[in-house]
């Protein structure tokens, strides 16, 4: 397998993996959830297309790297309830730090139709994988439609042991690092099926950076710290049968428009992300939030072999950046850290729930689009 294409010639583009779906394809996967009768079979005929159409729309706005925008997911880390045994018991709460600050803003993002209507049962028998074709069918459908849209280079989702935990509460196992490890087992059938498709896996780890707000908020930063390092090595135990280069890992601090004052600084888990056994770490830098943390890169080495997909646009705001803009956040990175060893990205997703589209769909991939002409001009000042 060749792996995680670099920027070898120009910078390439890609994203953080989920994107808007259509409006009958929502309306199906809520019935769905909420246990209304659906066709099998017109659901999967209904996702395929859909991941044609995703690919085509990607490939049209310029990303060079594309996925098939989750178009089977109610989320990217509740669908794993519908793959694995063992997620039975009463639903899980959630207080974000930050959030609760606020409270007129909280029952606002918790009121959106994709946040409001996501099922997160509790663990409350032992875990295994129940079906085992599900990664295979999402491998067929984006095959499909790469080889529609004439390309080859793809990546493709996969939530991380430690977002799991962290959505889905343990109410059997004795304790966390056997709850966390149970899950790293299991999970480890869907990532050596991505990875050995030779589509390059991305591991979604927002318990890293969110679940210092939320999992976590109750703890020190040396303790969440230790905690942040037992969830790492749960994800290198389920990674430990798939070359590093086939594996990129994106760390989120929550995809949500909230005032995110309780975000862990990048500076405070970056020496536990780089050990990570992933190749490429995709991250926020957009945002106004943790726009600023370019110049970390400035006194911290980015190890041999490692890869940065910086978030040059944002995922919460209708705004569509300026090329001119895009090209200085690629830029700012490129001369830090060697133009080989960086990719343009976003943020976070665009339909990280089922239903919940802050962004107009039209719109991402106008900011796509962008994002692809600020590649363009920061790839002619760094090769001339």
């Amino acid at each position: 397998m060749a792996g995680m294409k670099r920027s070898t010639e120009r910078f390439l583009t890609t994203h953080t993996g989920s994107l808007p779906r259509p409006a009958d394809l929502i309306r199906m996967m809520f019935a769905k959830e909420e246990d209304v009768p659906v066709d099998a079979a017109a659901l999967a005929t209904r996702v395929r297309a859909a991941v044609a159409e995703v690919v085509a729309r990607q490939v049209e706005a310029g990303i060079d790297l594309v996925n098939d925008g989750e178009m089977s997911k109610p989320s990217y880390a509740t669908y794993v309830k519908d793959r694995l045994a063992g997620f039975g018991g009463s639903g899980n709460t959630f207080v974000y730090q930050d959030l609760a600050d606020f409270p007129s803003l909280e029952k606002r993002v918790f009121g959106d139709p994709g946040r409001s209507r996501r099922k997160t049962p509790a663990c409350n028998a032992p875990i295994a994988v129940r079906d085992r074709e599900a990664a295979a069918v999402d491998i067929a459908d984006l095959k499909a439609a790469l080889a529609a849209a004439g390309r080859s280079d793809a990546f493709m989702s996969a939530a991380s042991p430690g977002v799991v935990s962290l959505f889905f509460r343990n109410d059997y196992y004795k304790d966390h690092e056997s709850y966390l490890f149970a899950i790293a087992d299991a999970m480890r059938h869907e990532y050596e099926t991505i990875a050995n498709a030779g589509i390059v896996l991305q591991i979604d780890c927002p318990d890293l950076a969110m679940g210092r707000h939320i999992q976590y908020a109750d703890l020190d930063l040396a303790e969440f710290r230790k905690r942040a390092g037992m969830h790492i090595a749960a994800l290198d135990h389920a990674l430990s049968g798939v070359a590093p280069d086939m594996v990129r890992m994106h760390l989120c601090w929550g995809n949500y428009e909230g005032p995110h004052h309780r975000d862990v600084p990048l500076a405070d888990v970056i020496d536990l992300v780089m050990k990570a056994r992933p190749h490429a770490i995709s991250f926020e830098a957009a945002n106004p939030r943790h726009a600023h943390e370019w110049t970390l890169f400035e006194r911290v080495k980015l190890p041999d072999g490692k890869v940065l997909i910086p978030g040059v646009i944002e995922s919460k705001s209708n705004f569509i950046e300026h090329p001119e803009l895009i090209a200085q956040r690629i830029g700012r990175y490129a001369r830090l850290v060697g133009r080989e060893n960086v990719l343009a990205g976003s943020d976070c997703g665009y339909g990280t729930w089922v239903g919940q589209a802050a962004v107009d769909p039209d719109v991402v991939f106008a900011k796509f689009a962008a994002m692809a002409e600020g590649a363009r001009i920061a790839t002619r000042e760094f090769w001339r």
